[in-house]
């Protein structure tokens, strides 16, 4: 047991404690004291044993980060690879850390009066079992020596691939060592070798496989994780649902959470993306740009702080907590686009192993976790919204196929170019606030012309739709005045949760930005009917409930899996009372029964297991006090057939060959022995060992 323990340390980096437990162990042979421990106190120290592997599993998985002693188990310093592999990382600690945590059931046995633990300690089954009044459980011991030494061996194989061979060989030695004393002895010596050499050498084998099946889960699990990942905005375009026909419903899940620093001060829109090209016959917004414009930023000195907008200090902050739903091939980790309110200067509080960039557009993509809780800050003014630019025109482009259209409802409007911005918006709010209605549902228009776009027919006939229309018909519209615009895409901020806000999938909202030449800034610039949101609600469930706790129990969860739960390193400590108090019960309850002068011992109430009384026992130790011990692995039948060969006892073969029978089925046959066979074993062993007094022993 010290060298597994020894062998466990040195390949798992606990080398002192390795063998500061493999000492505690092999000072049995040394102190003579001993506990008298029963099956209760043996139940009690094994459920403290798996409450302690419960906590340090719960521990390990809830403050699993890179670097202490698994950074040879890390490839690479990206966290939030360290985040994908975290269930891997937390059983791979976990199982290093069984020695320890089971240590103290293997001391309770090494210095306890019987050197071996009851079955139902370590079996619940055995024990519920043995509740219900099963008798044929109790006396039922088993030695955990070996089963140890295997957890040892076994816990000494987690550790990092170094491309050396010392474990292999080093559990082989142990093994051979261990195996070598129980033996079968029905085979020879050369049997045994060649078929320990053939077991090796499979497994010798074997571990290359080990190796390569390695290589495929990782790759297996960056797939696995790709597959389940979604990006929920792509940046470079957003694919409308103009033109389709039936109801448009989202989902009330909830998406984001929200904690403002002021309550007065809550951003009505949370901004992702937004888009400068339309493409009427796909219904499509386009950035204008690819996924190449995106540029890295780089975090302030304390690693969680990202400026956004130089100069001016922000008037307002809030907290939010968003999914990252995409996943970056660049990275191997979860990407998307951050929901962040009009005006951001910066970001607080972000993890350090976050990646952020940027675009021209005022796209935020993050990269690291699947879920981030962050602070932004923000006020009017400038954003990192890049200007219109003169030379691509794209934030003033109008397509032709809407042209008409709009030029059409620009003279209903009785607006111009040259009215000023003000009035251009004014004229424009009050156009759709009066002659049109919000609406999820559309129907089929069969009096349309078929050279007639969607966004025509909402403009000139229909005027009934959803935001997306609303959007875009108003960014065409401000391009036609000669205002730039830009349609935007993201979440209206209106539903309250306690101190904070929430924001469900049915928020997603889409608006357009305005161009303020004066103050060279973009303005947020909304002409869905405020309607929409009552519309909406009118969708929700009675059982929408049910939906919130499945989208707060998501929320937990992503906290937990993700590192962003406070309490999560707390954990083990609140565990730890309860191991103290069970560690006291098991300890002072056995003192207390041992000062109690009328309590009985165990050991003369339980019921042993069957044949320990043989009275054959009291000769086999009156024949190895005349010189004639027993060997460890050496049958009875066969010692005493050579103890017997003495001369001087060749009288008492007969009798000590029947007695030998009766021993055996005392000892081992389920039926045992009837009372009269019982007695007769007793008085001839008394009438052995009389003989056996008289019969000097030879010289």
């Amino acid at each position: 047991m010290f060298a597994a323990l020894l062998f466990w340390g040195w390949q798992a980096d606990f080398l002192i404690v390795g063998a500061s437990l493999g000492v505690v162990l092999e000072s049995s042979r040394v102190i003579r004291a001993r506990w008298d421990l029963d099956d209760a106190d043996f139940n009690h120290i094994w459920s403290f044993c798996v409450l302690l592997v419960v906590a340090l599993a719960g521990y390990v998985f809830t403050t699993n980060e890179a670097g202490g002693g698994l950074n040879a188990m890390l490839h690479g310093n990206m966290a939030a690879r360290n985040a994908v592999n975290s269930a891997v990382l937390t059983s791979t600690r976990f199982l290093r850390w069984l020695p320890m945590a089971t240590f103290p059931f293997i001391f309770a046995q090494v210095f306890n009066v019987r050197s071996s633990v009851p079955l139902t300690a370590v079996s619940l089954v055995l024990r519920w079992r043995r509740r219900k009044g099963e008798a044929t459980l109790a006396g039922h011991y088993l030695d955990i020596v070996y089963p140890y030494f295997i957890v040892c061996l076994f816990s000494a194989g987690i550790h990092s691939n170094s491309g050396t061979q010392s474990y292999f060989w080093g559990q082989c030695v142990l093994i051979t060592w261990a195996l070598w004393s129980v033996r079968a002895r029905r085979f020879g010596l050369v049997t045994w070798a060649c078929t320990l050499l053939a077991v090796l050498g499979l497994g010798f084998l074997g571990q290359f496989g080990i190796n390569q099946a390695q290589r495929v889960i990782e790759n297996f699990n960056a797939q696995w994780m790709a597959r389940f990942f979604r990006q929920r905005t792509d940046a470079a375009q957003s694919v409308t649902s103009i033109g389709q026909i039936g109801d448009l419903k989202l989902s009330p899940r909830i998406v984001i959470w929200l904690q403002p620093e002021n309550v007065v001060k809550v951003p009505t829109y949370l901004r992702e993306a937004s888009y400068r090209k339309y493409a009427p016959q796909r219904q499509t917004w386009f950035a204008g740009s690819s996924a190449n414009d995106f540029e890295p930023m780089s975090a302030e000195a304390d690693g969680t702080s990202w400026v956004l907008v130089p100069g001016n200090l922000s008037t307002a902050s809030i907290n939010i907590a968003c999914y990252l739903n995409g996943w970056s091939r660049e990275y191997e980790a979860p990407e998307g686009l951050l929901p962040l309110p009009t005006g951001s200067r910066s970001l607080g509080k972000l993890p350090a192993e976050i990646l952020l960039k940027k675009n021209p557009t005022g796209a935020v993509l993050a990269a690291g976790r699947g879920l981030l809780i962050f602070d932004a800050h923000y006020r009017p003014g400038a954003s990192i919204d890049s200007p219109p630019n003169v030379i691509t025109n794209f934030d003033s482009t109008v397509n032709l196929e809407e042209k008409a259209a709009l030029d059409q409802v620009i003279s209903e409007m009785n607006l111009s170019a040259t009215d000023p911005l003000a009035d251009k918006l004014i004229g424009i709010q009050r156009f759709f606030a009066q002659k049109f209605t919000y609406s999820t549902w559309q129907e089929a228009d069969k009096k349309a012309p078929t050279n007639s776009t969607p966004l025509s027919r909402f403009l000139l006939t229909r005027r009934t739709g959803h935001c997306e229309y609303f959007a875009t018909a108003t960014v065409l519209l401000l391009r036609e005045l000669g205002v730039p615009a830009r349609y935007a895409v993201g979440y209206a901020v209106h539903e309250t949760s306690g101190t904070g806000f929430i924001v469900r999938e049915r928020d997603a909202h889409a608006w357009c930005l305005v161009w303020d030449a004066s103050a060279k800034i973009w303005v947020d610039f909304d002409t869905t009917p405020s309607s929409w949101i009552a519309i909406e609600n009118r969708h929700k469930s009675m059982l929408e409930w049910l939906s919130d706790l499945k989208s707060w129990l998501g929320f937990e969860f992503a906290k937990f899996r993700w590192r962003e739960a406070h309490w999560q390193q707390y954990l083990l400590w609140s565990l730890i009372p309860v191991l103290v108090v069970l560690l006291y019960y098991i300890i002072f309850r056995h003192r207390k029964k041992r000062r109690d002068p009328h309590a009985k011992k165990w050991n003369e109430i339980q019921a042993v297991w069957p044949g320990l009384d043989s009275e054959f026992y009291q000769l086999e130790k009156n024949l190895a006090a005349r010189g004639l011990p027993r060997p460890p692995g050496e049958s009875l039948a066969d010692w005493l057939q050579r103890a017997l060969a003495e001369p001087a006892l060749a009288e008492l073969r007969p009798p000590l060959h029947q007695l030998l029978q009766l021993h055996y089925r005392h000892r081992f046959d389920p039926p045992g022995l009837s009372a009269s066979q019982r007695e007769q074993l007793k008085r001839e062993a008394k009438v052995c060992l009389h003989a056996l007094a008289r019969t000097k022993p030879a010289k």
